[in-house]
Order: structure tokens, then C-alpha cells, then sequence
């Protein structure tokens, strides 16, 4: 059901159940990410990102992309996306290699398989406890609906939730 708003709510200003509803989503991302950080680091000694990037790589048929495919695939800006390679580079996890001309491929090695590998099982589970089991079956549906439109609407390329707004 499409909600009607003021001039004022349009141009801004949240009323009272729009602020209430966003002050607990980012309360919850925020106590969410922490609680999954700390679970990958005592678990597999894995940041979120370093989770992040095995995964994207390690659900492609090569376990490898091109860096730019990567960057794009979970969001990240160029300079993030160096980093945070270099730092699972030194410790194994993946690896850089030359894709012809410019490019650069990123794989995953044998190692990043393994560590992610050990570290999947007892990630999903954490997830499970955290965010699914609480949730009826219409209220994972809901989250799904809720996170596919917000997302929709922040890659859009003339999405309300780009930048230039």
C-alpha cells in the first residue's frame, strides 16, 4: 500500500515512525556487524571483508575475478578493494595475478579455500541464531523483500539513494 506524505516528510524531515524504524535498523546493522566481526575473528581469525572477498571468489567457477568484477560484485571502491587485497595477500588468502594487458585477476588459493572451508559452518550457524531463527517464515520473506528494494534503489542508476541527491 503506497504511503501518502506532506510536502515536508518528501523534502526530508522523518516523521515519528520513519525515525523510529530507521534508528533501530542501524542499531541493529551496527550490534549485527559487531557481533559478526568478533565471531569470525575467534572463530577463523577472518574479518567480515576477508569473508566477504573468499566468498565472492569461491562462488565462481575459476575462483577468479577480475579486480574491477570484484570491486563492483560487493560494493567496494577501488582503493578498499586494494587494501584489503594486499592484507590477504600477505597472509595467504588470495592471490593477484595478471589478466592480460591491464588487468588484474584476484584468486582465491588453496589456502583462502581451506580457511574459508572451516570457517563457513560455524559462520552460518551464528547467522542462523542471530538473524533467522527469531524470525517467522513471512518475516525472513519480509527481510528479503526489504533488503532487495533498498538495494534496487541504491544501485539504480537514478536512484533516490545515489549521491547526487
Amino acid at each position: 500500500m503506497e504511503r501518502k506524505r506532506d510536502d515536508l516528510t518528501r523534502h526530508g524531515r522523518l516523521d515519528a515512525r520513519e525515525l523510529h524504524a530507521w534508528q533501530s535498523f542501524m542499531q541493529m546493522q551496527e550490534v549485527l556487524r559487531g557481533r559478526i566481526e568478533q565471531q569470525l575473528q575467534e572463530h577463523s581469525g577472518l574479518s567480515s571483508a576477508d569473508y566477504t572477498v573468499l566468498t565472492v571468489l569461491s562462488g565462481t567457477a575459476a575462483g577468479r575475478l577480475r579486480a574491477y568484477e570484484l570491486a563492483a560484485l560487493i560494493g567496494w571502491e577501488k582503493s578498499r578493494l586494494h587494501h584489503q587485497l594486499t592484507r590477504m595477500c600477505t597472509r595467504g588468502l588470495v592471490a593477484r595475478c595478471s589478466g592480460g594487458g591491464r588487468a588484474v585477476n584476484v584468486e582465491i588459493t588453496a589456502h583462502g579455500r581451506a580457511v574459508l572451508e572451516q570457517a563457513a559452518p560455524s559462520h552460518s550457524a551464528h547467522v542462523r541464531r542471530m538473524v533467522i531463527d527469531p524470525l517467522t517464515d513471512d518475516q525472513i520473506d519480509q527481510l528479503a523483500a526489504i533488503s532487495t528494494a533498498i538495494l534496487a534503489n541504491l544501485t539504480a542508476p537514478t536512484g533516490q539513494g545515489d549521491a547526487a541527491q
